[in-house]
């Protein structure tokens, strides 16, 4: 008994963001499932999960190549039965996106002969796309096709607090938040990070995706300090690397005590963010993660990766 868990993106080079939301959801695929699709995650057996080769199709009408990034094979509970998972992330509107799931789970079930459960996540403000694809004629009815959807704008962050879920706690960035809240959903987010006990590579890649998508002006983070600084577990959130800049400071500030002088102190600081990219790279590194989420979270070259590849 086995399952094809499938996600999918088109050939067409990455935006940050599809990069960002890719990584995300490959990273924490039973956590994403567990949070916002339990109904599909309890019916799987996520410890027969492997990697299988990487599948491609070719549209011929349309002369386009498209590839299926994740594939992994696992059991469906109590049923001898062979299902594939198909997740879209949606970026932009698209009116015709209904008919895109479609065309996706035509060349899918094609190849599979195979029930597929198809999932559209969309992560973007205004109105939003169709749940449903129908094929119809004035004298017959085809078809409806159904697909699943997440829609993050409608969803309600307080609602999430408390899952202690990864992916969740990086996608309250892109819920239904007021603009006077995002102080306050940051605090959360980071209350959130210091009851999971994530590797540094995780806890990166997940505050790196929150700050790309939730950002506060110097004064908004005077006022989250502040607010963070009369919390009972102000010490442990204090204590979260949360970013190598940070990092970099904290090295800096003691390589410029030992200088003893305030340009000591500076060119430490540079040291010691140096440092912490470094230390975050090898880190994100040893996870599997791809060299260019790696690059656009760190800031390092390619090159500057590869070579720290080769330590390992």
């Amino acid at each position: 008994m086995v399952m094809h868990l499938l996600v999918r993106e088109e050939t067409k080079p990455y935006t940050n963001h599809d990069q960002l939301h890719k990584e995300l959801i490959q990273t924490f695929f039973k956590e994403f499932l567990e949070v916002f699709f339990p109904y599909v995650h309890e019916h799987l057996d996520f410890h027969a999960i492997k990697p299988i080769s990487e599948e491609v199709y070719t549209d011929v009408l349309e002369g386009k190549t498209r590839r299926l990034d994740i594939v992994v094979e696992t059991k469906l509970k109590r049923q001898d039965v062979i299902v594939i998972i198909h997740i879209e992330p949606q970026s932009y509107l698209q009116t015709n996106f209904h008919e895109r799931m479609f065309r996706y789970f035509s060349l899918l079930y094609n190849k599979y002969r195979r029930p597929i459960v198809p999932i559209a996540v969309f992560t973007y403000p205004g109105n939003w796309e169709k749940n449903e694809y129908k094929m119809e004629l004035p004298f017959f009815h085809v078809l409806t096709f159904n697909f699943l959807t997440l829609h993050l704008r409608t969803k309600n962050w307080r609602d999430y607090l408390r899952t202690d879920n990864p992916i969740a706690a990086a996608l309250l960035s892109q819920m239904g938040y007021q603009e006077d809240e995002k102080i306050e959903v940051k605090k959360e987010f980071l209350r959130m990070l210091t009851r999971m006990e994530l590797d540094p590579a995780r806890q990166r890649l997940i505050y790196g995706f929150f700050e790309r998508y939730l950002t506060l002006s110097n004064e908004e983070e005077a006022r989250l300090m502040k607010e963070i600084s009369e919390l009972p577990e102000a010490e442990k959130i204090l204590e979260i690397p949360i970013s190598y800049e940070e990092k970099g400071k904290e090295i800096g500030k003691e390589i410029g005590k030992e200088i003893g002088k305030k340009i000591g102190k500076k060119i430490g600081k540079e040291i010691g963010k140096e440092l912490g990219k470094k230390e975050v790279a090898v880190e994100m590194l040893k996870k599997g993660l791809s060299m260019e989420l790696i690059s656009e979270v760190t800031q390092l070259d390619i090159q500057e990766i590869e070579e720290l590849k080769k330590l390992i």
